[in-house]
């Protein structure tokens, strides 16, 4: 079977679309059925590398790893275009059963809401859904911000946790949405479990294309995270939409195989996306947050860049906004030429 046979098991009309008995336990603690992902994958016409294979170091944990050694720029893996889910083609596929949903959501870009519907959508069709074997394989349980407690918030520095709650925030705005979707059951709409993990899939599995679409792209979907130094792979599209990816060097026998999910430098945001600590990362969690910060404070590099070291220290843009401010509390004057200053890169004047 082909990416051809895979189109051919897509309900093809509206009365097609009935809700089945679905057999996907997200129960935290459910068993993921990851044996049954590489004959799905194969059938569907995704290609593997030889040297391809998913591992696991515990019961939670798949990841795409090397079973030999692989040269640099070697084929990985190949998902063919039929497979991969989009914003855009859910869009098209739900067309105006969506759109009041869509304009309750202050965003803007829907494109990660229409990839929420149709990972609910699919969930229903249980068995039925040519998806079926690629969720069932996912985890049940996820650590990022929308699947925190008001307790995990409090326990955070005020910058992760910031992040984290904007996450949850969007979370409970796309399940208010949910009211004006009249393709799904009541019963899956008001499930917070099931909109959870949903969203979780979205937001911690779904790869940018070029142009700004996201799409959710099994089996490219389980590389891990590497930081600037250990990147091993990277993933490309072909005009088509197929997606490639190659690896970057040589990489050993048994080594997991790791793409870069994000910037390193600054890990709240990658705690509060995909719910991990990045080790490699040379930076802490920022402490240091501003309420109503004004536009020059965000274009001195406010969050993003305020970072506190693991060796103790703080980048400069963290100085340079704690001056900025100060400086307005005594002398707007001095403080329009610092920001002046900073902006055009002129230093002697910063330091004077």
């Amino acid at each position: 079977a082909t990416a051809s046979a895979f189109l051919a098991h897509l309900p093809s009309s509206a009365s097609e679309r009935r809700l089945f008995s679905s057999c996907i336990d997200i129960n935290e603690d459910a068993p993921r059925d990851v044996a049954s992902l590489g004959e799905w994958a194969a059938n569907c016409g995704v290609q593997t590398s030889p040297s391809f294979e998913l591992a696991s170091e515990d019961e939670l944990g798949v990841f795409a790893s090397t079973n030999q050694d692989v040269p640099a720029d070697s084929p990985i893996v190949c998902v063919p275009n039929e497979v991969i889910l989009t914003g855009s083609k859910a869009r098209q596929e739900f067309g105006a059963d969506a759109y009041a949903a869509e304009q309750t959501i202050m965003l803007s870009d829907h494109m990660s809401f229409y990839l929420f519907l149709k990972v609910l959508k699919e969930y229903e069709l249980g068995d039925q859904s040519p998806w079926y074997q690629w969720l069932n394989s996912l985890p049940r349980y996820y650590s990022n911000g929308a699947s925190m407690t008001d307790f995990c918030f409090g326990c955070l520095p005020p910058y992760a946790a910031e992040q984290a709650l904007a996450d949850k925030t969007r979370l409970n705005q796309f399940v208010q949405a949910l009211s004006e979707v009249p393709f799904l059951s009541s019963e899956s709409k008001s499930n917070a479990d099931l909109t959870r993990w949903a969203f979780a899939v979205v937001h911690t599995r779904y790869l940018e294309l070029p142009g700004g679409e996201f799409a959710l792209v099994p089996m490219a979907d389980f590389f891990n995270h590497g930081g600037a130094e250990d990147i091993d792979a990277y993933i490309t599209y072909d005009e088509e939409g197929n997606c490639y990816a190659y690896s970057t060097r040589n990489v050993p026998a048994g080594q997991a195989l790791r793409v870069c999910y994000g910037d390193s430098t600054n890990p709240s945001q990658l705690l509060a996306r995909y719910g991990f600590l990045d080790e490699s990362s040379p930076a802490t969690f920022c402490k240091y947050t501003i309420t109503n910060p004004s536009y020059e404070i965000f274009n001195m590099g406010y969050p993003s860049q305020m970072l506190f070291y693991n060796n103790g220290g703080v980048s400069n843009e963290v100085w340079d906004v704690l001056l900025f401010q100060e400086l307005g509390k005594v002398s707007p004057e001095e403080q329009l030429a610092y920001y002046q200053a900073y902006m055009t890169g002129d230093e002697a004047t910063k330091q004077s």
